[in-house]
């Protein structure tokens, strides 16, 4: 069983004893447990706490993870919940890659020195209790009691409902305050989330020059891989609609909203000798045209830049550059104002000449829509 088609979660449960006269339970220094795991990530459950939490890295998915545990004289319950992300498919002899635990799995500490757990019984239990009710779904969320909800709490369903937002316009959730895990709305799935994955590397100055590298010129360092997730509106009723939750590492839910697209302005940037393309065929016969459209709905109200020629900077912040067009906002005034969507051919004639012959020149321009 799996939350989704590329998401699998395994429990393993074991049984350690502890004899009464073990030192560790005068001593307070607690017994120290290693578990080693071919990916991708794995939790670790003590007597059903929670006891700690490791990843792997796309560069390296193997991961071990150490830590002190809580163990009282008599019967002791470990459980290790292992998740694969992926399943190879493709490659190589991918049928001897691995994921999940395959050993050792030590504890230290003990008055013998250490215990080899890696081949003492262990009982195995494939997904997870909540997916096997079907608490995604309306009947399923219906069947069980729900308490108030808490926050930083891992392996946590949350429920809720909510209203179709007014409006046509896209709608996505916002869920930057949440860790990682799964959302369904009305009982699909509208797939995985992992805020808690920050972005790496450092990001600083930009050079293009040179030879390119995979950290040359990185943006967003340190902010969420992702943090908005698409709701079709279909999906949606206009009242009503189930929103259920699957935080795997703890999150605060009291922080997710839906939230809005809508498009303020539009940016093109096109080469007097980009060329046209149709089917991935080049027709040169069409000169290069610069597209613009907004929403359905909505009309280009303002052009906030225009410039045929060499201008500098990027969507937002343009400016002109030593070469420019004086009359570049006519055309654009002239063919867009109050229009949903419109285009404009990049030649020099369209933007009242040439404004500096011999040097390649583009036709750069951000319009406001409303």
């Amino acid at each position: 069983m799996t939350l989704c088609n590329s998401l699998v979660l395994k429990v393993s449960f074991s049984s350690v004893d502890v004899a009464k006269d073990e030192q560790f339970l005068t001593s307070g220094k607690s017994p120290k447990l290693t578990v080693m795991s071919a990916g991708h990530a794995l939790h670790v459950f003590v007597n059903g706490q929670l006891t700690g939490t490791v990843y792997g890295s796309v560069e390296d998915p193997k991961l071990t993870y150490t830590g002190s545990v809580k163990l009282w004289a008599g019967s002791n319950t470990i459980s290790c919940l292992s998740i694969a992300v992926g399943l190879p498919n493709v490659g190589e002899h991918f049928e001897t890659w691995n994921a999940g635990i395959l050993g050792p799995v030590i504890l230290y500490g003990l008055n013998e020195g250490r215990r080899d757990l890696t081949w003492q019984k262990w009982t195995y239990q494939v997904g997870l209790k909540g997916e096997a009710m079907s608490l995604h779904s309306l009947s399923g969320s219906s069947s069980v009691e729900w308490g108030e909800p808490v926050q930083k709490q891992p392996l946590t369903w949350y429920k809720a409902f909510f209203n179709a937002p007014d409006g046509d316009e896209p709608l996505a959730l916002d869920m930057n305050s949440m860790g990682k895990g799964q959302i369904w709305i009305n009982g699909q799935g509208i797939g995985r989330y992992w805020p808690g994955y920050k972005a790496p590397g450092t990001c600083g100055y930009c050079d293009y020059r040179g030879e390119y590298n995979e950290t040359k010129c990185q943006t967003n360092c340190g902010d969420s891989s992702q943090r908005w997730y698409h709701v079709p509106r279909p999906w949606l009723n206009p009242t009503g609609n189930l929103l259920v939750i699957f935080e795997e590492i703890g999150g605060d839910p009291s922080e997710i909203s839906m939230v809005k697209r809508t498009t303020g302005s539009v940016c093109a940037d096109v080469s007097e000798w980009q060329p046209s393309m149709t089917n991935w065929r080049t027709k040169d016969y069409e000169k290069a045209k610069v597209h613009l459209q907004c929403d359905h709905g909505r009309k280009i109200t303002e052009i906030k830049f225009a410039s045929f020629g060499t201008p500098q900077g990027s969507c937002g912040s343009y400016s002109e550059g030593g070469c420019h067009a004086h009359k570049s906002y006519d055309i654009f005034r002239k063919n867009c104002i109050n229009q949903e969507h419109c285009a404009v051919c990049v030649v020099p004639e369209v933007f009242g000449g040439d404004p500096c012959p011999g040097t390649m020149k583009r036709a750069v321009v951000e319009v406001m829509c409303g």
